[in-house]
């Protein structure tokens, strides 16, 4: 009797410390914690079963790309609000959602108020010395809020990636498209040193850098194109070479494009020469496969690989974005490798701005900001079910596959187990979790996304 008493001890108090989060595609539900629910376990339900002996990569984090749109609407907010959102975004604790990755525009994004480089010339004027480089324009709202979010994580990870760099450096002399003069390689990639130097004397630490967001996109303002000969040309010859010299260590990542092209990152880094510098791969998906990550896993295995960017729209529907966007940004990147997982823009306004002459006009942000006014959005809710949970240094570990419950899982330096699982079918659909001797059931409905911590 004693051993019997004992044993449902042990049971209760494994599964009381379970946590269940989830959002529904109706909104009914929003990051909401649910019961534990361990009535019926030992019923024959379809169970995902975590095995923590299974190890895979480690993660650097889940975030968005900090536009400067998004830090000119977060800085015209009154100081009261701003700092509540700023801890709710990048603090810890119960109304934090703890964002641990944020990818930066070198120079504009086309979600920037406006198109401008570092080193802007009147036409005609060249400056190969970058004596005129300046971070000035990043100095008004940019830089200063990045302070206050260092402030409140000092371990944020950080990675820039260029959309143009300044157009006399350029083939067209045009922001939108053209490619990189082979004459200006060196002067652009003393322009990276630069830029990461001068971020670092404002307190900031890039962590990475993409050569060029997305590389075969030269329809977006600004954007250039670069093919695969050319990145491998630039990081051989002149970026990684110009890293080493003046001891930078930031990483260097290629491609930073869609997953229907993972030849062109594999070209790159079968380039001996290019590949000695270079630390991964950087991918999209609005066009190809997320399997396409694994591809250049399987090629260059001891190279890391990214999620930089996926974007939700003015037209998408709640329910949609949010089961597909799990499924493929978060669960899907995270099964094949990635270190990373961030959606696209933080915040904009009301009416989709602000954005540059010929930028994106229907991305949506994670919150729209209207005054100070705060509404999260969609991809404010695919984020936080991972990075409220899963920290930087957690590892991706083994779990089953149950058809219809895509799901990824994680071990946390807190040595707590983390598991999401987005219910892909329209019907409500019951299964069980079970680590060791931990095992709950969970109710979960069409198109819903539950995080489990155990």
């Amino acid at each position: 009797m004693k051993h019997i008493f004992l044993l449902i001890f042990v049971f209760i108090v494994s599964v009381v410390d379970a946590q269940v989060w989830i959002t529904t595609g109706d909104q009914s539900m929003l990051l909401k914690q649910q019961a534990v629910d361990t009535d019926g376990v030992l019923s024959n339900l379809p169970t995902i079963e975590i095995n923590a002996q299974k190890k895979y990569q480690s993660v650097d984090g889940f975030g968005f790309t900090l536009t400067g749109g998004s830090a000119f609407l977060i800085n015209r907010m009154n100081p009261t609000a701003k700092a509540a959102l700023l801890n709710e975004l990048f603090g810890k604790g119960e109304n934090a959602i703890g964002i641990s990755y944020l990818r930066l525009s070198i120079g504009a994004s086309d979600l920037s108020a406006s198109v401008f480089s570092y080193d802007d010339l009147p036409a005609g004027q060249t400056d190969e010395k970058l004596l005129k480089f300046s971070l000035s324009t990043d100095t008004v709202d940019l830089v200063p809020l990045l302070k206050e979010i260092i402030a409140i994580n000092p371990n944020i990870k950080i990675m820039g990636s260029p959309w143009s760099p300044p157009v006399w450096m350029k083939s067209n002399k045009s922001s939108k498209g053209g490619f990189l003069m082979p004459r200006y390689y060196a002067a652009y990639a003393h322009y990276f040193v630069k830029y990461i130097q001068a971020m670092k004397a404002n307190g900031i630490n890039i962590e990475a850098v993409t050569i060029q967001n997305e590389p075969h996109h030269g329809g977006n303002n600004p954007s250039m194109k670069m093919e695969p000969n050319e990145q491998a040309d630039f990081i051989k010859n002149h970026l990684g070479p110009r890293f080493k010299a003046s001891n930078i260590n930031t990483k260097i990542i290629v491609w930073d494009h869609n997953c229907d092209e993972p030849n062109y990152p594999i070209e790159v880094l079968s380039d001996a020469g290019a590949n000695q510098y270079i630390d991964g791969s950087a991918f999209h998906l609005y066009n190809g496969k997320i399997s396409a990550l694994s591809i250049v896993k399987e090629k260059f295995p001891e190279k890391n690989l990214y999620f930089t960017e996926q974007w939700t729209g003015k037209n998408g529907t709640f329910s949609g974005d949010l089961s597909w966007h799990v499924k493929n940004v978060v669960i899907g990147s995270m099964n094949n490798w990635s270190k990373v997982a961030l959606e696209w823009n933080l915040a904009n306004d009301p009416g989709y701005g602000p954005h540059t002459q010929g930028g994106c006009t229907e991305c949506k942000g994670a919150l729209t900001i209207d005054g100070s006014a705060v509404q999260r959005n969609v991809a404010y809710y695919i984020i936080a079910h991972a990075s409220k949970y899963i920290p930087s240094g957690s590892v991706r570990i083994g779990s089953t596959v149950v058809a219809g419950l895509p799901s990824v899982s994680f071990m946390t330096p807190e040595k707590k187990v983390v598991l999401i699982v987005v219910n892909e079918k329209n019907a409500m659909q019951q299964f069980k979790v079970k680590y060791l001797d931990r095992e709950i059931k969970i109710s979960l409905k069409g198109g819903a996304v539950s995080t489990v911590v155990l």
